[in-house]
């Protein structure tokens, strides 16, 4: 049986003291920066970074506002309230090393960036609802599937946690961890975790920037919720995600 004890062990750092030849060192290509769109996929354009016009507040009041939130209103999130929210947390600045790394609006460890971006929308204007996935190097969005029952689906994939189903939109991150263990191998794992952390934070100020409002859930069904994104749950899974909704 596993203890608290055991746990604990991947927190800890002792694997960068150990000699590992990584899949780079190995010269293995890296892999992709994003996954291909799927074949067939309706391609929405986001309002471009330089055109957003929104999330003026001053850094000091949004890290003041800053707290989880619960309670959305009913009214949808616009475009380009979305288009801003993307951007701010995988929002891709500059495509490095020959294609093999980005830098982007959060930090990574080796700039790996392990994430895909899905976003299970419910009110969003402009927006079928339905399960999309971001395409940061584009700025662009890929429509998966339309499904009008997300909210209820997501509820339940949620435990019962009835406020991320009352949401606008749900951010869901998936972890392909093989982005970050090409550089690291076995060290990858505590610096995915840390990188998670840092995009949800970006989240977390970009919606008091732009009155809305979100909350970090790290307990769902694993099975359920990487069902819902149709991934793998072995090469890509689900490790974190966050409702977004106007406030009340």
């Amino acid at each position: 049986m596993k203890t608290i004890e055991d746990g604990r062990d991947w927190l800890k750092a002792e694997e960068w003291e150990m000699e590992v030849e990584t899949d780079q060192q190995k010269g293995i290509p890296h892999p992709p920066l994003q996954k291909p769109v799927p074949e067939g996929a309706r391609l929405i354009e986001l309002i471009p970074p330089e055109q957003i016009s929104l999330g003026d507040v001053p850094l000091r009041e949004a890290i003041a506002r800053r707290r989880s939130r619960r309670l959305f209103a009913r009214e949808p999130l616009t475009l380009e309230e979305l288009s801003f929210l993307l951007w701010a947390t995988q929002g891709v600045k500059e495509v490095i090393r020959d294609g093999v790394a980005t830098f982007r609006t959060v930090p990574s460890a080796g700039a790996r960036h392990p994430f895909e971006t899905y976003l299970s929308v419910h009110r969003v204007e402009g927006l079928s609802p339905g399960i999309y996935r971001y395409l940061p190097l584009e700025h662009r969005l890929a429509l998966l599937r339309e499904e009008t029952e997300l909210p209820e689906r997501i509820v339940r994939a949620a435990l019962g946690q009835k406020f991320v189903g009352e949401a606008a939109v749900v951010f869901i991150w998936a972890a392909l961890p093989y982005r970050t263990e090409w550089r690291y191998s076995i060290r990858s794992h505590k610096v995915i975790a840390i990188d998670a952390g840092h995009v949800c934070q970006n989240l977390y100020l970009a919606c008091e920037a732009i009155g809305a409002g979100t909350c970090a859930v790290g307990a769902y069904s694993q099975v359920s919720m990487d069902a819902l994104l149709g991934v793998d749950g072995t090469e890509e899974f689900t490790v974190y995600l966050a409702p977004v909704g106007k406030l009340l």
